[in-house]
């Protein structure tokens, strides 16, 4: 038999290596094919070493101290699985169903901004593996493709929009009816950004896209302004008296089902129900907004089945 080679991508190095199997001798400098990252802290770790220190600090940012943001990693490593034996796991089945639609697995994609800052092809890439996966897309506003180079890229995948709601509704309206008629099957409306968290590393780096990326949903709609530029669009743009009345006017300009993002409470899922949306996003923005606020997956008092009509997620990580 021929030499067996394994093909390894140094996490914390640029350099690419062949580990010959059953030995410990290398093949340094030679093409690399395939990476061997098996996890999401493989991936994390060679993102932090190939980005720049700006866009890496973007990612991985937090409001404030970061307490938030660094608990929702630690309530995760808390769980603990209570097994049982003997059930026979020959056949196992991961399809479940989310606003009657069936997915392969009950995992999505949150909405994330800015996929073009890590990879040129950026969303339009997310959406043609979530499309191959067969689960939900949450596209976010602050894509780095425009709605319609997504639905070009996936055409038969299963998407979600996420919204802010802006002092000009306008920007929100026409957001809206672009979606529809394009065939996002619902909205994600983010109810906990009425101002943008501070992000002290944000702040330290002057964090700006670079000229030749833009916000693509909102390309043209801008025009040149001496306003202050705060993540691609001009500053002070949502709307901070955003109430649970925004709730009917949405509804009145859309037959999409609403699906509200960044409940915490008992007390907010029940004003969810009673204003008539369609499911809840328990989420703190990935600890982006407010710091001191629980973990996600540790929110309490939100039985998982608060009704029957509306459907449940968590969601620990957004930008």
């Amino acid at each position: 038999m021929g030499e067996q080679r394994v093909c390894r991508i140094r996490p914390n190095s640029k350099q690419t290596s062949y580990v010959t199997a059953g030995s410990d001798r290398t093949i340094e400098g030679v093409h690399c094919a395939e990476m061997a990252m098996v996890c999401l802290t493989d991936f994390e770790e060679y993102a932090k070493a190939h980005l720049s220190k700006a866009t890496w600090d973007y990612y991985a940012a937090g409001a404030d101290e970061c307490c938030t943001r660094d608990d929702n990693l630690l309530a995760y490593k808390r769980i603990r699985l209570r097994p049982r034996i003997l059930r026979d796991v020959s056949v196992s089945d991961t399809r479940t169903t989310v606003q009657g639609k069936e997915i392969s697995f009950p995992v999505g994609i949150a909405p994330t901004a800015f996929h073009c800052l890590a990879w040129h092809e950026g969303e339009v890439a997310t959406a043609r593996a979530t499309e191959g996966l067969n689960t939900c897309y949450i596209t976010s506003t602050y894509s780095t493709c425009s709605v319609e180079e997504i639905v070009a890229a996936a055409p038969s995948g299963y998407r979600w929009f996420q919204l802010y709601v802006y002092r000009e509704r306008k920007l929100s309206e026409q957001l809206v009816h672009r979606v529809e008629a394009l065939g996002y099957k619902a909205l994600v409306l983010t109810v906990d950004v009425p101002y943008t968290g501070k992000r002290r590393n944000d702040i330290r780096n002057q964090f700006r896209l670079p000229p030749h990326l833009k916000v693509k949903n909102f390309e043209g709609v801008f025009e040149e302004t001496s306003v202050p530029e705060e993540y691609g669009i001009p500053a002070n743009t949502l709307d901070p008296s955003i109430s649970w009345k925004d709730i009917y006017w949405l509804q009145s300009i859309t037959r999409l089902p609403i699906i509200i993002k960044g409940i915490l409470t008992k007390e907010d899922a029940e004003l969810a129900v009673e204003h008539g949306v369609q499911g809840i996003i328990v989420s703190n923005h990935g600890g982006r907004q407010l710091d001191g606020g629980p973990a996600s997956v540790h929110a309490k008092h939100i039985p998982h089945n608060f009704t029957l009509e509306k459907e449940f997620v968590i969601n620990s990580h957004t930008v």
